[in-house]
């Protein structure tokens, strides 16, 4: 056995120990004391037994929260980097009034089109989404998952309809094809870019079959690789020609579908504030827009009800890291004391004694590295000799 599988097991037993001394896998309406960290191991914990939603203020909650996630995702059940990818994924919110005629960020559209998708289809167990990214109307949930599609070489599809599903899937035509997000159909060839992809896919084919799948350099536009498969994930949440008129589900409908089973309400306070100002922002906005003699929708066309997500949230476990008393509160709570890792920023010697201090104490001190290289076995006799003994 490596010294890594070793490591990992070893991590994944403490993980689990400090679990269930907790008594994180026992039911409760709300539970006090945690940091964010031991919010994201709650939330792992959880979704290592069934699928969860973890709600959060701010999308930059989001992304804190769901690195953390990963990295606890990935101690508990010793899931690779690919692994984490599909199992754990953010929903931020658009970061744009929908009233200012702006359009979300690429980035920010693909990445909430792909949890979209994985919540339709069934195929993600943690989703980590703030207040904002609930509120939005979406496409239904067998819509927008019929347009993804698993392509194999020898499998049979015209080069024409695969390019209509590629724009139905919100890609764009261009040639060449050397960005995130666009396609290009050119005779018996057919490129597209996948979002978060490392390089463009070339897709040739022999009359309607797909003969090979190929990456390529976008600059010289030379095959680097054969792949066994490639996969279209739509890249915007409303789906089709006609997306702009379908906006017939919210985001409770895709949690019913993906069948999320815990959901996880991380400072239900600061999440119920963020959800409340942006319906009041969309509200004067949109006022702003009428009185402009702007033709725009109705609040209620791209928004969900904020009173029907509240109502969802409330029967979700809260998750809050003070144990201030609620008056008249009926929900079974536990309180899990949790404390913020200290930072020495430079103080090596002050890191050295409280890494003694802990051993005194019995505890068990878990290094965590920045990435594998820093891990090596080099890095831990560098502690070993720094901790040793004078």
């Amino acid at each position: 056995m490596s010294s890594y599988t070793s490591s990992s097991l070893t991590l994944r037993a403490l993980l689990k120990s400090a679990i269930g001394r907790q008594g994180m896998g026992v039911p409760a309406g709300r539970v006090t004391g945690l940091t964010p960290p031991a919010k994201a191991l709650f939330a792992a914990a959880a979704a290592s037994r069934e699928r969860t939603v973890l709600i959060v203020p701010t999308d930059r909650d989001v992304e804190t929260m769901t690195s953390d996630a990963r990295f606890f995702m990935a101690g508990l059940e010793g899931l690779n980097d690919a692994g984490l990818e599909r199992e754990v994924l953010p929903l931020p919110s658009h970061e744009v009034d929908p009233y200012r005629g702006l359009a979300p960020h690429f980035d920010i559209a693909s990445a909430r089109a792909r949890t979209l998708h994985a919540l339709a289809s069934g195929d993600v167990r943690l989703v980590i989404a703030s207040a904002s990214a609930l509120l939005p109307r979406l496409s239904a949930p067998a819509r927008l998952a019929r347009l993804a599609m698993t392509l194999t070489p020898g499998q049979d599809i015209s080069p024409v309809d695969l390019g209509d599903l590629l724009a139905a899937a919100g890609y764009t035509r261009q040639d060449p094809v050397d960005e995130s997000g666009e396609f290009c159909v050119r005779g018996g060839v057919v490129d597209f870019y996948p979002a978060g992809a490392a390089q463009p896919i070339r897709l040739e084919f022999l009359g309607d079959t797909i003969e090979s799948i190929r990456t390529y350099d976008p600059a010289t536009q030379r095959s680097t690789g054969t792949l066994d498969q490639a996969s279209i994930i739509p890249l915007q949440e409303q789906a089709g020609e006609s997306a702009a008129d379908d906006r017939s589900a919210t985001i409770l409908d895709y949690f019913r579908e993906g069948a999320v089973r815990t959901v996880l309400v991380s400072e239900p306070d600061e999440v119920r504030a963020h959800g409340e100002k942006l319906v009041a922002q969309i509200r004067v906005s949109y006022q702003e827009a009428i009185e402009k003699g702007t033709n725009a929708p109705a609040p209620s066309e791209l928004v969900a009800p904020w009173e029907a997500i509240a109502d969802w949230l409330r029967a979700g476990t809260s998750l809050e890291t003070l144990a201030i008393d609620i008056e008249g509160e009926t929900a079974t709570s536990a309180h899990i004391a949790s404390q913020p890792a200290i930072e020495f920023s430079g103080r090596v010697a002050d890191w050295v004694a409280e890494i003694r201090r802990g051993r005194e104490r019995g505890d068990t001190i878990v290094f965590v590295a920045r990435s594998a290289g820093r891990a090596d076995h080099r890095a831990a006799q560098r502690v070993r000799d720094l901790c040793r003994p004078d």
